[in-house]
């Protein structure tokens, strides 16, 4: 099976020294590379020797991979870009990955950005089966960690957003973004398509024309509350969800409350829930506008 190397490039407006130090010096990566929880280096004998380093990944539940890398050399073009070329792997037989080879490069450009730019490819372990499972998840998921890694360092050194800030502004939008799929999706499917409860059916027969059928017309909105909640999962542009929402929460309360005047006494009241509903689409509204992202990265050569 003919598989791509990993590709990623991006575009950053900073100074080449200070894009090389965030990018090797291991206290600077290891905080905007979502790829790693460490990098360590290691005593060199002489200056002139390659660069040994250490790595660790931390997996969740107590669980880890560690490997080792080696920098094999760089290099200082006359134009001023600068190449660092790696060669890593793990001898954790936990891991998918077990060695590879890869490049870093740094390509100034004339309207004073640099391209920053990585290529690297690995072998896997696991036969047959880890062939699979790197072509069709581990090398797509790795491929997504190191373009949101090289977005999340370009937007602190341009806008001088600790990567720290950034990727808990994206686990918030992630949040956000969940919620409302399985709220969407939980309440027009569960009591609207399944059960088809009939204070749904009475509630949209006290707003409906006589000659309208109340149950088709809860069964349509059902389906239609369900695809609008699938689209936060596949719908690139969340930004316009949130403004939606925030249009549509208003118009549903009073709605409700207009149907049936007695919610407002329930545990559950339509007004107290949809307005917290309409107040986390105000936040993740806020949040979306300069949330990091893998797109703003080019991933083919």
């Amino acid at each position: 099976m003919n598989r791509k190397p990993i590709y990623v490039e991006i575009p950053i407006e900073a100074e080449m020294e200070d894009l090389w130090k965030a990018s090797q010096t291991p206290q600077l990566h290891e905080q905007w590379d979502v790829r790693f929880s460490s990098i360590t280096y290691l005593p060199k004998r002489d200056e002139r020797d390659p660069q040994d380093f250490s790595y660790k990944t931390k997996l969740g539940f107590g669980k880890s991979i560690e490997g080792w890398g080696r920098s094999v050399g760089t290099f200082n073009g006359k134009d001023g870009s600068r190449t660092s070329s790696l060669h890593f792997g793990t001898d954790q037989a936990i891991s998918i990955i077990s060695e590879g080879k890869g490049y870093w490069k740094y390509i100034k450009n004339e309207d004073s950005t640099i391209t920053f730019l990585t290529q690297y490819d690995y072998k896997t372990r696991f036969g047959k089966f880890g062939t699979l499972v790197d072509t069709y998840f581990f090398r797509p998921l790795i491929g997504w960690g190191t373009a949101l890694s090289f977005d999340v360092l370009k937007r602190w050194l341009e806008k001088g957003e600790a990567p720290r800030s950034q990727y808990s502004r994206l686990l918030s939008n992630w949040m956000l973004t969940l919620l409302f799929f399985f709220v969407w999706v939980y309440h027009g499917l569960v009591p609207k398509v399944v059960s088809m409860h009939p204070e749904e059916v009475a509630m949209a027969a006290s707003l409906l024309p006589p000659n309208l059928e109340a149950s088709s017309v809860v069964y349509a909105i059902g389906m239609s509350e369900i695809l609008f909640g699938c689209l936060w999962l596949f719908f690139p542009k969340r930004e316009w969800l949130f403004r939606l929402q925030i249009l549509a929460f208003p118009i549903l309360t009073i709605s409700a409350i207009i149907a049936d005047p007695s919610t407002l006494t329930h545990p559950f009241s339509p007004l107290t829930f949809n307005s917290s509903l309409l107040v986390l689409s105000v936040i993740g509204l806020m949040m979306s506008r300069d949330v990091p992202s893998a797109r703003s990265c080019k991933r083919k050569r």
